[in-house]
């Protein structure tokens, strides 16, 4: 208990730490996080309004090839500040020296505050509680779900600096029931670029830690947003860990997906205003 709470207070130092050195350092602002990035940003759908982002996500690493498909993420508007979120993957496993595996991964479900609201020009925070639903026992057996319960305690924030909109994410997973899961900690860089009214330049640097087990992820990725259409958005991202193959970090992950954005609770579909 003495360690969790540790490191509980250490993360939030440094989460404080880079919150004052974002307000100081930059100007008006644009989220740049969320699909296909790992970097959530702090804004939310609007009132009545749906974000529904459908994708296809490969992490590939030395001894392990995962497929997550699909990956389905949906979040719903209540409010200008308040997003509900469920999100669930389907994974495909592929172990060496292991039958390949197919299930349900673990499903997160929670609410978004989008509670530091300065608009466009200005800097905003949010945080986004979650709850990580322990997997059945067929998908714990094959590795593809965590066997237990977990609470997610992130903090989004979000400025733009120079061209580049910036949006930082820092966050700590706290088990809930069971002695197999365990603390880990997050933290996730995300900068961006509008090149036209239709495509949106992305990128990211991301880092997980699983306090007392593997994995300890630090990879960099970049991608695109592209408008088709007001309601419907590509998605894509692909990148790699900066460690060696060997280190059991991944060699090679990506994501692919459509963003569909509906109003009116889900009557309509998604016009510019």
């Amino acid at each position: 208990m003495f360690f969790q709470v540790r490191w509980l207070r250490r993360f939030g130092l440094l989460c404080a730490v880079v919150m004052q050195l974002a307000s100081r350092w930059a100007a008006p602002v644009l989220a740049q996080g969320g699909p296909p990035l790992l970097t959530t940003d702090p804004v939310t759908p609007g009132p009545e309004n749906l974000e529904i982002n459908l994708g296809v996500m490969p992490i590939l690493r030395n001894n392990t090839k995962l497929v997550q498909i699909p990956q389905i993420d949906i979040n719903y508007g209540v409010g200008e500040d308040i997003q509900l979120t469920f999100y669930a993957p389907f994974e495909w496993q592929a172990t060496t020296g292991q039958p390949n595996a197919t299930g349900w991964s673990n499903v997160f479900t929670g609410v978004k505050w989008h509670f530091l609201d300065h608009g466009e020009n200005g800097f905003n925070i949010s945080m986004f509680p979650q709850i990580e639903i322990r997997g059945s026992q067929a998908s714990d057996r094959t590795g593809i779900a965590d066997p237990g319960t977990r609470l997610e305690l992130p903090l989004e924030f979000s400025r733009k600096v120079g061209p580049l909109e910036m949006n930082l994410e820092c966050g700590y997973y706290v088990p809930l029931d069971s002695h197999k899961t365990h603390n880990e900690r997050f933290i996730g860089l995300a900068l961006g670029h509008d090149f036209t009214k239709k495509l949106e330049g992305i990128g990211e640097i991301y880092n997980d830690w699983v306090l007392g087990a593997p994995p300890k992820d630090t990879f960099f990725d970049a991608g695109f947003r592209y408008t088709l259409r007001p309601s419907f958005i590509v998605l894509f991202m692909a990148g790699r860990s900066f460690s060696p193959n060997s280190s059991g970090q991944p060699e090679f992950l990506a994501y692919g997906g459509m963003q569909i954005l509906l109003d009116k609770n889900g009557r309509s579909l998604h016009h510019e205003k």
